[in-house]
């Protein structure tokens, strides 16, 4: 009669099953076993599969503490403490008192009033809070079910329902209690695996089944020796989990800055760059910007201590500059008619746009034709929140040439926004101090079924060109780099572009 074999791990576990003959975890068994989880699991699923064992789930609820039950996780609630307060006080206080009384935050004293009034141990009457006999009553005796509950959580980190029961809590009495009180618990659904030997199973090991050695490959040591008849070759199950291999790569907001560049320098323009510490001349007064403008205030800009200020460009443009403001100077405008101050114009600020940079080319090379871009990061005064954050990133863009035109600006920044993936703009009247005609950028989000405001663009002002020694048009846009990556990743929360979240590192593609 031919002696029946199995696959090692599949021995292991079938021999150990039949010896206990009793229902067992799969982590514990694997645990007795001492061996990898990842090595239990395939064997009992092709015992099951022959008929030797019997696997069942158990999904479960596991608790463990919220942010509030961390507070309180030696069990004595905030109630408890005030009813310990009202007693030492006669009997009742006012919220100041027990504030002191407590040693309790003013907000923590005032949502215990809810479960004081909800377990009849105090009551609120004005100002002052009351004792009610069932405080009396609880003063000195042990810790109530919810108590308890989170008390055993506090020592346990995290449980069932019947470790808990285990420990001697209520569960259902303190969970009745506790659902009514926001962060103090956490839940998540478990599943425990248990698995049985069945009587086909008992019988086969009864019989004497024998290990068979699996192997993944035949080798050349096989071949000579003779072995491979004596091994079982362990199929492929294309269905178990793998290992996630997770290869090395750039941040993927980094990539949206990088594709940025690519596009802007197959359009054919050359980047540039300026110092994130700016003169407030080129950061405001060169972009025809009034000095009384409110952006310009301390609220708005950051301003340096250290160094104050900036030494100003040639005194001759800074003249240009100055009379293009106070008078309209060259460029047949009226200015805006307001004293200028050169002592304002070189106060230190953190850059508030990379139009900085390119105003700066301008100067620089004023004569058509040129195409300029600059990607960088600016400053703000602004409160951080999901869409906004004081140091984001900019690209900002010139075209200077004699033919320039309007059309030519869409027409870039509908091939900029078409290279980054979008396919539906819309350009909007818009204003701003140093372009006219202007516009806003507005892309279509397919997936929220919305226009989305992307940036600013526009011819620039003769106050901002001529004083540069510039004659021709020239075409200009600042567009923000952080909703972009947003759309492109799903995002919903701006501050994840700068954020070092691995799992949404490792998750997200390479390519989109």
């Amino acid at each position: 009669m031919k002696t029946e074999t199995l696959p090692l791990n599949e021995h292991r576990v079938l021999t150990e099953l039949a010896k206990r003959k009793e229902s067992m975890v799969l982590t514990h068994l694997a645990e007795i076993l001492n061996m990898d989880q990842a090595q239990v699991d395939p064997a009992v699923r092709k015992l099951e599969e022959k008929g030797y064992c019997k696997l069942t789930q158990q999904t479960y609820e596991e608790y463990g503490l919220g942010k509030e039950g961390e507070l309180f996780k030696d069990g004595r609630f905030p109630e408890r403490m005030v009813v310990e307060a009202l007693i030492k006080n006669g009997g009742e206080a006012d919220m100041v008192e027990l504030k002191e009384l407590t040693g309790l935050d003013q907000k923590v004293v005032g949502q215990s009033l809810r479960p004081l009034s909800l377990k009849g141990w105090a009551k609120k009457s004005g100002r002052v809070v009351q004792l009610q006999d069932g405080g009396r009553e609880v003063a000195g005796e042990g810790l109530g079910p919810d108590e308890e509950f989170v008390r055993i959580l506090g020592e346990l980190g995290k449980a069932s329902a019947s470790d808990l029961e285990e420990a001697g809590v209520d569960v259902n009495s303190g969970l009745k209690l506790l659902e009514k009180r926001s962060g103090f618990l956490k839940t998540k659904s478990r599943t425990n695996r248990w698995v049985e030997v069945t009587p086909e199973g008992s019988a086969l090991v009864e019989g004497g089944v024998k290990a068979l050695r699996e192997v993944n490959e035949l080798t050349p040591e096989m071949l000579k020796d003779g072995t491979w008849r004596d091994v079982s070759f362990r199929p492929y199950d294309m269905s178990l989990d793998a290992y996630t291999m997770v290869p090395g790569k750039m941040h993927p907001f980094q990539r949206v800055l990088q594709e940025t560049r690519r596009v802007f320098l197959e359009m054919g323009f050359c980047e540039v760059m300026s110092p994130y510490v700016e003169s407030a001349f080129w950061d405001f007064d060169a972009l025809f910007q009034p000095q009384d403008h409110p952006a310009r205030e301390m609220q708005d800009t950051f301003y340096l201590a250290k160094p104050s200020r900036c030494a100003l460009p040639d005194p001759e443009l800074v003249e240009r500059v100055k009379a293009t403001h106070v008078d309209g100077g060259d460029t047949g405008s009226f200015g805006w008619r307001v004293p200028w101050s050169e002592e304002r114009a070189g106060q230190a600020v953190l850059r508030t746009h990379t139009t900085a940079s390119t105003i700066r080319a301008l100067s620089q090379n004023p004569e058509p034709p040129s195409k300029i871009f600059s990607v960088g990061r600016v400053f703000r005064r602004e409160t951080i929140d999901y869409k906004h954050l004081p140091v984001f990133y900019q690209v900002d863009g010139i075209i200077v040439d004699e033919k320039a035109s309007f059309a030519s600006l869409l027409g870039t920044l509908k091939a900029f926004y078409s290279k980054m993936g979008f396919r539906k703009f819309e350009f909007r009247p818009a204003f701003f101090p140093y372009t006219e005609p202007s516009v806003e950028v507005f892309v279509w989000h397919e997936k929220r079924r919305d226009w989305f405001e992307m940036g600013g663009a526009g011819v620039f002002r003769p106050e901002v060109t001529v004083p540069q020694k510039c004659n021709v048009p020239v075409l200009a846009w600042g567009l923000g780099m952080e909703r972009l990556a947003m759309f492109r990743y799903d995002l919903e929360d701006i501050r994840q572009t700068c954020l070092s979240d691995v799992q949404w590192l490792k998750e997200t593609p390479l390519c989109r």
